[in-house]
C-alpha cells in the first residue's frame, strides 16, 4: 500500500507521517517512510541534491529545481519504494509531484505541461496512483504564525530554505496553486489546523485504517 501526505509548509506532514508508521507497526504491519523532496535522506546522492535544492544562497533556475526534484523522487522510488511495494510493505511519503507541479509550475512559473511531461517520461505509471493520498490544508493567519514560530524550535535546521525565506507573499501563490490541484486532480483534503492528535484520528479516519 503506497500512502502520500501532501500539503503546503507548516500543514504538519512529518508528523502525521511518523505516527502513521507508528500506528501501522503496531497493526503488525512493515512500513518504510521518506520525503520525496529527499531531506533527512541517509543516501548520500540523494542528501547531497536535496542541500543543492534546499539552499536559499543557490542560484538556481526554476527548470534546475524540476530535474534535481525529479531525480531525488525517481531515486528514492527506485530504492525504497518499489521494493517495499513489491514485498507488500507499506510506503509512506510525504510530498509527491504535485509538490513539483506546485512550487516550481504555479510559483516559480515553469510550465505545468513541462513538469507533466518530464515526470510522465521519467515515473511509472503506478507511482501515479497511490492507494490513498490526502492533503493538508491549513489557512494563511495559521501558516503565518506557524512559519514565523518554526525557525526558533530547537530542531529546527532549515530555516534558511529557500522556500521558507520568500515571505508570505510566495506562500499566497502556492497556496493558490493547491486550490488549483486539489481541483483538478480531485484529491481529498484534511485540515491541519487541530491538535496534533486530532489530525491524526481525523487521518486514520479518512483513510480508513
Amino acid at each position: 500500500m503506497h500512502i502520500v501526505i501532501e500539503g503546503q509548509d507548516a500543514t504538519g506532514k512529518d508528523t502525521q507521517a511518523k505516527l502513521l508508521v507508528e500506528y501501522l507497526e503496531k497493526q503488525g504491519k512493515k512500513v518504510v517512510t521518506y520525503s520525496e523532496s529527499g531531506t533527512g535522506s541517509n543516501d548520500p546522492f540523494v542528501s547531497a541534491i536535496s542541500k543543492l535544492n534546499y539552499g536559499s544562497k543557490q542560484d538556481i533556475d526554476h527548470r534546475t529545481r524540476v530535474m534535481l526534484y525529479l531525480i531525488n523522487r525517481y531515486e528514492q522510488w527506485r530504492k525504497i519504494a518499489e521494493p517495499a511495494l513489491l514485498n507488500g510493505d507499506v510506503v509512506i511519503t510525504t510530498r509527491n509531484w504535485y509538490s513539483t507541479l506546485i512550487y516550481e509550475g504555479y510559483g516559480g512559473g515553469v510550465s505545468r505541461n513541462l513538469i507533466t511531461k518530464v515526470h510522465k517520461a521519467v515515473m511509472p505509471e503506478k507511482y501515479f496512483h497511490p492507494d490513498k493520498i490526502v492533503v493538508f490544508t491549513i489557512s494563511p493567519e495559521t501558516q503565518a504564525k506557524r512559519l514565523g514560530v518554526q525557525p526558533n524550535s530547537s530542531d529546527w535546521d532549515r530555516k534558511d530554505e529557500v522556500w521558507k525565506s520568500k515571505g508570505m507573499s510566495f506562500q499566497e501563490k502556492l497556496n493558490a496553486g493547491y486550490l488549483r490541484i486539489i481541483k483538478d486532480f480531485n484529491l481529498p483534503t484534511l485540515s491541519a489546523e487541530g491538535s496534533i492528535e486530532e489530525i491524526h484520528k481525523d487521518l486514520l479516519k479518512l483513510f480508513e485504517l
